[in-house]
């Protein structure tokens, strides 16, 4: 493990990462997804894809990179950006799990992989809906430690620049990212997933006009199970 410091509109952050494979001619990037880290996804594709250098990233606020700024997801690529520059990164491929979606998909690499990524707003259930309306009302009498009883158990041990950062993050409607982005993607999702509804990944394959969609059996987690077949499409549909 390592890290790098960089600095992005007068902040600066120390970028945690990982590489395998140093000597291989082509990158494939992996970005994990909110409340997550690059570990699980080294733990699962690093046995594969031999003919790629693999950079597995801690984006800011989690896992080793540590953040305390509010950003937005336009931040989050500005700065893996960056990062990928420090380490001249080609971009090959771009792997992103829910969250590290949206981020994989606006870094335009010559070839994206998703695997539920978020981005398409879906329908609350009441009880969220009930939540906010909640800590809505509280929050307008001046009472926001009684709001932290509703966090999302996403965010309930982040600090307040992470929170704020989720907040700006989490109702995007990333659509137009979705059909901006005009190079090769692969799309993997899984049949159960309750995150990221089969249906949004569907939606993001009508969106992507060279796009391949696949489906497995499994839930926002499915690619534990399925990594070798996932990095075997990878390597026909790209080598």
């Amino acid at each position: 493990m390592a890290s790098k410091s960089l600095t992005l509109d007068n902040k600066t952050f120390d970028i945690s990462y990982e590489i395998i494979n140093p000597q291989a001619k082509k990158d494939i990037i992996f970005l994990h997804g909110w409340g997550s880290n690059k570990d699980i996804m080294k733990n699962v594709f690093a046995p594969f894809l031999k003919e790629f250098r693999h950079i597995y990233i801690d984006l800011p606020g989690f896992g080793k990179s540590l953040n305390e700024y509010e950003l937005k997801t336009e931040d989050y690529v500005k700065i893996t950006d960056e990062f990928l520059t420090l380490l001249n990164s080609t971009k090959d491929v771009i792997v992103g799990h829910s969250y590290g979606g949206k981020v994989a998909t606006s870094l335009n690499p010559k070839n994206l992989v998703l695997l539920s990524s978020a981005g398409i707003l879906e329908e609350k259930s009441f009880e969220v809906k009930a939540k906010i309306a909640i800590a809505k009302f509280f929050n307008a009498l001046g009472l926001k430690k009684v709001t932290k009883m509703f966090r999302s158990s996403d965010v309930n041990t982040m600090n307040e620049g992470m929170y704020a950062t989720f907040k700006n993050v989490v109702n995007e409607d990333f659509t137009q990212g979705f059909k901006n982005y005009k190079n090769k993607a692969l799309i993997f999702w899984g049949e159960k997933d309750t995150a990221t509804s089969l249906e949004s990944g569907k939606k993001i394959a009508s969106l992507i006009t060279s796009s391949t969609f696949i489906s497995y059996d499994g839930d926002h987690y499915f690619f534990v199970k399925n990594a070798k077949d996932i990095a075997e499409r990878i390597e026909n549909g790209i080598l």
